[in-house]
Parts: structure tokens; C-alpha cells; sequence
């Protein structure tokens, strides 16, 4: 999947560049629901995904009263 195809905004996901939201995608990955089941490590083991989409992530789970997965 091209990230050129991957719109900046997926399901209630914050923008966090399209090579993350792509990586994300191809996990199986579109909602902030899901990005919980995940942790820390292992969204960050997702080519396409660094430091700074998971920190953008986290903000985002916090507003939401979710956390990744311990």
C-alpha cells in the first residue's frame, strides 16, 4: 500500500502522518480502541511508525481514558 493512498485521517485516529496511519492499516489497526490492545513496543515495532506518532497516540488514548496495553 502506497502511503499516497492512505488518507491523513482514519476512524477516530489522530494525524500522525501517513506512514504511521499506514502502518497502523495494515496491522489491522483503525480505531484508538484498538491502539490500546497494543503496547507501547509494539506499536513501535511498525515500520512507518516512530516516537512521535506514539506520543501523539498517547495524548490521544488519555483524552479518551485509554492507555496502550501494559
Amino acid at each position: 500500500m502506497s502511503t499516497r493512498d492512505v488518507p491523513e485521517r482514519v476512524g477516530d485516529l489522530p494525524r500522525i502522518g501517513r506512514p504511521a496511519t499506514s502502518a497502523l492499516l495494515l496491522a489491522g489497526i483503525a480505531s484508538l480502541a484498538e491502539v490500546a490492545k497494543l503496547s507501547r513496543a509494539e506499536v513501535l515495532s511498525l515500520h512507518g511508525v516512530g516516537p512521535k506518532a506514539v506520543r501523539i497516540l498517547e495524548v490521544a488514548l488519555a483524552e479518551i481514558g485509554l492507555t496502550f496495553k501494559q
